[in-house]
């Protein structure tokens, strides 16, 4: 229990040195950690259908789309699914492909009551490499963590 309470405490360190609007940002490994130690825990895959079926998906991830491919519409009902699937006394972790979209999902969850609100950082594919790729530079995908693809 005391390796969970140090990722999540050096997540919140995280969010107090960038000033973020919510608890914490944890790195992919972390998020795993997390999700390992506390059963209650839920990852929250906020990434469109599209990005899901075509590029994969974390098992056992709760998957509400922020915005709908094609044209990237915001989701108007995002916080009521959020609600319908996971209490709000959860720790939930917002993922999305590279980091943006689940940072504006977990101020949107701290605003709607969730306090244990963490944004993932790097994502599902990270960053961009050199040559304009992704899935080689950080991300949870060429962390090694589980994912699957459709």
């Amino acid at each position: 229990m005391s390796e969970l309470n140090d990722v999540l405490k050096a997540g919140r360190a995280r969010a107090r040195e960038r000033d973020l609007p919510y608890e914490g940002a944890l790195l992919p490994t972390e998020a795993h950690a997390v999700l390992q130690q506390q059963p209650a825990a839920r990852l929250i895959d906020v990434r469109s259908r599209a990005e899901l079926d075509f590029v994969g998906r974390v098992p056992g991830s709760v998957e509400i789309e922020w915005k709908s491919y094609p044209g990237m519409l915001p989701n108007p009902n995002f916080i009521e699914q959020l609600k319908q699937q996971v209490p709000a006394d959860a720790v939930v972790m917002f993922l999305c492909r590279s980091g943006g979209r689940s940072h504006e999902t977990a101020v949107a969850a701290m605003q709607a009551g969730y306090r244990e609100a963490y944004n993932i950082l790097e994502g599902f594919e990270g960053d961009r490499d050199a040559g304009g790729r992704r899935n080689t530079v950080g991300g949870w995908r060429a962390r090694g963590l589980p994912w699957s693809q459709s």
